[in-house]
């Protein structure tokens, strides 16, 4: 605790709402290319809250506006693995005519904090620089090394983030063996006397694809059989619509264990539609674990009404399954066919871990504590995170941002979706978790 300007103290609930207010007002939008003003200022602002309490933090610019901020707290014992404590300040861009509450301006409304990076992942963001402020205020050592990490540009693929200073600065790391950041650790509730927090243990790999086709240009007024938008329609519709078959990873099949036991009811692996009509709110996130995916999402072609054009593209996001990247590709080229030319414009690794050792029992630890009906549970994330890049310097990475959510609320629907927004309760609920979890780690 410290004391205020007020003459009170304050703790790290008292001021995480107002940290995540001013880190939303921050337009950090990722637009995909060299843009990031707002990557700076948020790197600044972190630079400065931490600053105030004693730390060094440095920051790192990898392009002009793409900053990021690392810092290192000394730990009681200097002899153990340290821990790295990793969030990214970049957001998707939100258009504030389909937003009830304007997505920058971080207002309060019904118990929640609205705004774009509400849980994606201002929020985290911000429950760590209310722990980490806290506890250097009133001299608390976390037990070993805990470095943090305020990055740019994961939105994009972390380029000008993580992946800038794992391959150019890996000295920031020296030491780390853990880390935790976002996509986990939220809760699902059962029933009154159990509620399930999913830990992110495993999180999809990812290609996303530029699919191109030559054709013959012409006249459109002419009878074309080469005309590069037919096959490459046709190509894109038969990715869009084939259904890709269930494969059971070790994760997911540890969480639908969890889930069956929390249930008391089996669950038919030969019903995963059924199993998926279980999790209400989340289940559009748990079912895109159960296979590959292949999502079309950009088209291009043509320059005039009348010109049948000689070539055209398509951009697809795919994902597979830990595992399974010789299966997807080898799938992919046999349904787009032998004309479409394919060739990825950003890919990454899938990552699974295990659900055991000491950090896994702090997490369970810190939960109970503040829930006495919590448990934790592994669970596969659909996309990708930053844990990616710092799985290549042997950082062993969970998804653990705790939040208590209500049951009403649709979580999954927050990530890049409209009108995001994070419950004030869940907020200071995650402060007291991750204060209990770094003194259990």
């Amino acid at each position: 605790m410290s004391e205020s300007n007020t003459g009170g103290t304050v703790s790290g609930e008292d001021e995480v709402v107002d940290l995540c207010r001013d880190l939303i007002r921050i337009d950090t939008s990722n637009y995909g290319d060299h843009s990031g003003p707002g990557e700076r200022a948020a790197a600044e602002y972190v630079a400065e809250k931490l600053a105030e309490v004693g730390l060094e933090p440095e920051i790192f610019e990898s392009h002009k506006g793409r900053a990021s901020t690392v810092a290192r707290i000394a730990g009681e014992d200097p002899s153990r693995p340290a821990l790295l404590i990793h969030g990214h300040t970049d957001v998707v861009p939100a258009n504030a005519a389909d937003w009830t509450h304007d997505p920058f301006a971080g207002e309060i409304a019904e118990g929640c904090l609205w705004g774009r990076g509400a849980v994606d992942m201002k929020d985290m963001d911000a429950m760590t620089l209310a722990v980490v402020r806290d506890r250097l205020r009133s001299g608390r050592k976390p037990p070993r090394d805990i470095v943090l990490a305020f990055l740019a540009d994961e939105e994009a693929g972390g380029t000008y983030g993580a992946r800038y200073l794992v391959d150019n600065h890996p000295d920031l790391f020296e030491g780390v063996t853990e880390a935790i950041s976002e996509v986990g650790g939220f809760s699902f509730t059962v029933n009154e006397n159990l509620r399930l927090y999913l830990v992110e243990t495993a999180q999809k790999g990812m290609h996303w694809m530029r699919l191109t086709v030559e054709g013959t240009a012409g006249h459109g007024s002419m009878t074309n059989n080469d005309n590069a938008i037919t096959e490459l329609c046709e190509a894109v519709a038969r990715l869009g619509r084939h259904e890709w078959p269930v494969r059971m990873t070790k994760t997911v099949r540890s969480f639908l264990d969890e889930l069956s036991d929390a249930l008391g009811v089996p669950l038919d692996p030969e019903d995963m539609e059924g199993t998926l009509a279980t999790l209400g709110g989340i289940a559009k996130m748990i079912g895109a674990t159960l296979r590959n995916s292949a999502a079309p999402t950009m088209l291009g072609a043509g320059y005039k009404v009348n010109v049948i054009p000689g070539q055209a593209t398509a951009h697809v996001d795919g994902r597979f399954l830990p595992g399974y990247e010789e299966e997807f590709l080898a799938d992919i080229d046999r349904i787009i066919g032998p004309r479409v030319k394919r060739e990825d414009v950003h890919g990454d690794k899938a990552l699974e871990t295990s659900f055991d050792g000491r950090l896994v029992d702090a997490m369970q630890t810190a939960l109970v504590a503040e829930d006495p009906i919590a448990r934790a549970v592994p669970y596969m994330l659909s996309g990708g995170t930053d844990a990616k890049s710092f799985d290549d310097l042997g950082i062993r990475g969970f998804g653990f941002a705790p939040l208590k959510l209500p049951p009403e609320l649709d979580f999954a629907g927050m990530f890049h979706g409209v009108d995001e927004r994070v419950p004030l309760d869940g907020l200071r609920f995650g402060v007291r978790v991750l204060d209990r979890f770094i003194d259990a780690s």
